[in-house]
């Protein structure tokens, strides 16, 4: 499950970043949407580190060995 929602976030990602570079191309500086869309890029990618880091502390994700 867990990894269905690491991959659902690294989408979403993906998708604000698009969304701020279409932004800045067709708003050429009139709104602050290229600036939402980044902050809300920084915030899935600093929430979905501390998840992971959690998980990780807490045990959450089995270990895999090659």
């Amino acid at each position: 499950m867990t990894r269905y929602l690491v991959i659902f976030v690294l989408l979403m990602i993906v998708a604000s970043l698009g969304s701020a570079i279409f932004f800045m191309m067709h708003d050429r500086g009139g709104s602050k949407r290229m600036v939402k869309a980044l902050a809300i890029r920084v915030g899935l990618s600093v929430g979905l580190f501390v998840f992971l880091m959690a998980g990780y502390y807490f045990g959450l994700f089995p270990d895999r060995h090659l």
